[in-house]
């Protein structure tokens, strides 16, 4: 980069600045969200709630469903 270039863009570095913060806090979320630990941890108090009593199995069976698709979709995405 020259030195004009450097200077005509100087303005914009501020909205650089957040669009790559934006894309690590990206990172971060989708990371833990796919995170197979944490999945198998949410699995384990699905179980937890089903044998209390506080949720039903259909109800119990929508979120294990969700929580495999995350699982496979984190998988795909290689992280």
């Amino acid at each position: 980069m020259g030195f004009f270039t450097g200077l005509v863009t100087l303005p914009l570095a501020p909205v650089r600045g957040v669009v790559w913060m934006a894309g690590v806090l990206t990172e971060q979320a989708e990371a833990q969200l796919y995170d197979p630990g944490r999945i198998a941890a949410e699995m384990q108090q699905v179980a937890d709630e089903v044998a209390s009593g506080e949720i039903t199995e259909e109800e119990a069976a929508a979120r294990e469903e969700d929580l495999i698709r995350r699982l496979n979709e984190g998988r795909a995405r290689g992280l």
